[in-house]
């Protein structure tokens, strides 16, 4: 008797879906359906709205309800067992957010299966679109609540992370200042993903801890609304908020719309979505303290688990709820791949390969050179005015140059990381740059630790898949364990483990010091 889960994650291209069952642990189907090229009406790029104001990036939510319906009707097409599925979760891309005025309870109690999720929400929202976490556009509220807070420390202690524009509290307040007559029609503000929970539950859902976390207005360690937080963002705004949720919460049977239109199990169960970052930790098997990954793309992001909290005093890096109970730690470093590429450019270098060999031409440590490849303005650390800095390094060395930028990156890593406390038993890495050898050799090295190459189509979908699991199963009065829940649904190619070579990680560990002194410098 198969046992299958739903997971769904809208992202900000597009909406994924995977099913599993949990009886053979596999993924038995997955789809994804694209918002440009499914729903061009919507005339987005990348599925954001092409605006004037290049900071501010918004998003249509009557666009992510349509995407629902189609990728519903994309799976009963498909021959989905869609009578099956014992519980639905799903996740969001985070800090968005959806604003409601006080149409929206009886709109999701009423669903009309004969009409569709767009015809159905005509007239609920307080906000025609929904920003997104691409918007930059909140500095002057980002100061503004931080001062009320008492500063970074204080606000990444209470909540988690200092306030960033597209966190969410900075939007609502901006919303606040310069909409006031439709932030008084706002009746309950939904992120992206408890907007979509909401669809599948038929009535307003809970915020659960993890999105919950990235909107600085939750007590990241309470996990309740922070009260200093709401009245420093904007009035009345406790009212306007749902419950927090665990996620994975139970919130009751599905909504009959999808019973009735596609077919779904009326007996399988709705539950609070997550963001997608704490929903990929999951899909990507990482329920332990110690347990990282390391993302190699565009830009290079570390998380992990982390069982106790710990906030970063300078404000840089970001603790969100876990959906085991933990909590997930995270470090956005923006100069990933843009400044690897940019390297390989300056000096020719034909592919990906050739910049290995040229990496494997110098020594680890690079007798001592220091390459800071701010190309871009960084996020970790904060360096608003881009550019590259060179110490005891020869411009002209390609191979050096090489070396030096991914030696550089793996050493602000380690360095940056250091406030969680937590040493990585084990990494997995990600990403288009973790197929070189050369670069993982050097990250194991950096960090003193095993690395294993791992793939996971659709990571964040499979996360909350495993999340329905665990939340039905619960809810059924049964204890599952994290670790074997996930066990062979995500997995390390085999034959891709690196391990560290002690000589070289003793030149890192001195050259770490350095490399702090310089960056220090060019701060």
């Amino acid at each position: 008797m198969p046992k299958l889960f739903l997971g769904l994650d809208s992202s900000t291209q597009s909406l994924s879906a995977v099913v599993i069952d949990l009886g053979s642990r596999r993924t038995i189907y997955e789809k994804s359906v694209n918002f440009d090229r499914a729903l061009p009406h919507y005339r987005t790029k990348n599925g954001v709205l092409p605006l004037r104001d290049p900071l501010v990036k918004h998003s249509p939510p009557l666009m992510w309800a349509e995407a629902l319906d189609l990728i519903f009707a994309g799976m009963k097409k498909d021959g989905v067992a869609l009578g099956d599925i014992l519980a639905v979760s799903g996740c969001g891309q985070q800090h968005g957010s959806v604003y409601f005025n006080d149409r929206i309870g009886p709109a999701l109690e009423l669903l009309d299966p004969k009409r569709s999720l767009v015809e159905n929400l005509r007239g609920v929202f307080a906000r025609k679109t929904a920003p997104i976490w691409m918007d930059a556009s909140t500095s002057a509220e980002c100061a503004e609540i931080r001062k009320k807070l008492g500063g970074i420390k204080y606000t990444a202690s209470r909540t988690g992370s200092d306030t960033f524009e597209r966190f969410t509290g900075p939007q609502i307040r901006k919303f606040f200042k310069t909409e006031p007559e439709a932030y008084a029609k706002t009746s309950s503000i939904a992120l992206v993903s408890s907007f979509l929970a909401s669809l599948l539950a038929g009535r307003v859902a809970p915020i659960d801890y993890g999105d919950g976390a990235g909107m600085n207005l939750m007590d990241i360690r309470k996990k309740v609304w922070d009260m200093d937080a709401l009245k420093a963002t904007a009035p009345s705004l406790k009212k306007k908020l749902p419950p927090l949720a665990a996620p994975g919460q139970d919130l009751g049977p599905v909504s009959r719309y999808f019973v009735d239109k596609y077919g779904l199990n009326p007996e399988a169960r709705a539950t609070a979505w997550t963001g997608d970052n704490p929903a990929s930790v999951i899909g990507l098997g990482l329920v332990k303290p110690g347990q990282v990954a390391v993302s190699l793309g565009t830009s290079d992001t570390f998380f992990g688990s982390m069982e106790q909290c710990r906030t970063d005093e300078t404000g840089e890096g970001h603790v969100f709820g876990s959906p085991t109970g933990q909590y997930v730690t995270l470090i956005c470093f923006k100069n990933g791949s843009l400044a690897r590429e940019k390297v390989r450019e300056l000096y020719g270098i034909a592919d990906w390969p050739a910049f290995g060999e040229r990496l494997r031409q110098t020594p680890p440590g690079n007798h001592g050179g220091i390459l800071l490849p701010w190309f871009e303005a960084e996020i970790v650390p904060r360096v608003n005015r881009p550019g590259i800095r060179r110490f005891d390094l020869d411009s002209a060395d390609a191979a050096a140059n090489c070396r030096a930028v991914f030696e550089a990156q793996m050493l602000s890593m380690r360095l940056h990381s250091q406030w969680m406390k937590v040493a990585p038993e084990k990494i997995l890495a990600t990403g288009g740059a973790s197929s070189n050898e050369a670069l993982l050799q050097v990250m194991a090295d950096v960090m003193h630790c095993r690395v294993q190459r791992i793939e996971v189509s659709k990571s964040a979908a499979l996360g909350a898949a495993l999340q329905a699991a665990h939340g039905w199963l619960t809810a059924a009065g049964k204890s599952p364990r994290w670790d074997k829940l996930v066990a062979g649904f995500s997995a390390p190619i085999p034959g891709s483990e690196i391990r560290p070579n002690p000589k070289a990680s003793r030149v890192y560990d001195q050259l770490l010091e350095k490399y702090a002194d310089c960056e220090r410098e060019a701060l």
